[in-house]
């Protein structure tokens, strides 16, 4: 099948141990395939940018903070007809991205995101994170009425004239679960599983800062 450009989207504050290797692995799953590869970093101080520049990435600079942001921004600056997105730490499949493509176009799904929980690696997720994401997932299931089982999973993949429909207000954590309500309420979007990896690196989250705003953000956000 002949796909249209893809533009792979990573945001990155300090992955210099593992950007490489993502930006590696897609390469080697899209072949000849027309692929753009941006990397959106936040003012990293190691050799991120460095890196996924020499592997042949569009490294775009984002100087304010936020996860949200960051997407917003490659999302602005992406080419493709067709955008995916995952993080810089390896824990995503990349090399799944050009089969999913595939199924959003014969399928003529406007937006695909995934559930980690489906096929999780022992020790890539805390206990804690796990409760945590239980209780997000089920407060998006249960204030919009959208069967998502994992509300904050970071792999999309969907068409770029679908954001037009989508109202994106958090430049934060919470784009996450946002991009989902909107994707499952105004368009033809799907759930699938994904392996779920070890992460390479330090972690970045703030547990019980970042999970509390996104609570308060789904509430903010249905009333």
């Amino acid at each position: 099948m002949s796909r249209p450009l893809v533009s792979v989207v990573i945001p990155t504050m300090n992955e210099e141990e593992s950007v490489g290797l993502v930006i590696e692995e897609i390469m080697a799953a899209f072949g000849d395939s027309p692929l753009e590869i941006l990397v959106v970093d936040t003012d990293s101080v190691d050799r991120t940018r460095e890196i996924a520049s020499s592997l042949g990435a569009v490294v775009v600079e984002e100087p304010r903070r936020g996860y949200g942001r960051a997407y917003k921004t490659g999302f602005e600056r992406a080419r493709g007809e067709i955008i995916s997105t995952l993080d810089a730490d390896m824990t995503y499949p990349a090399a799944t991205i050009p089969g999913l493509v595939d199924r959003l176009l014969v399928e003529e799904f406007d937006f695909i995101t995934t559930n980690r929980f489906a096929r999780m690696e022992r020790g890539a997720m805390s206990a804690k994170h796990r409760l945590g994401n239980w209780v997000l997932s089920l407060a998006t299931r249960l204030l919009f009425r959208v069967r998502v089982k994992d509300s904050q999973s970071g792999m999309w993949v969907f068409r770029r004239s679908a954001l037009a429909g989508f109202e994106l207000t958090s430049d934060g954590m919470a784009l996450s679960e946002e991009i989902k309500i909107e994707a499952f309420r105004k368009a033809r979007a799907t759930e699938v599983p994904i392996e779920y990896r070890v992460r390479v690196g330090e972690v970045k989250l703030s547990s019980w800062k970042d999970g509390l705003g996104n609570l308060r953000f789904l509430f903010s956000k249905r009333f």
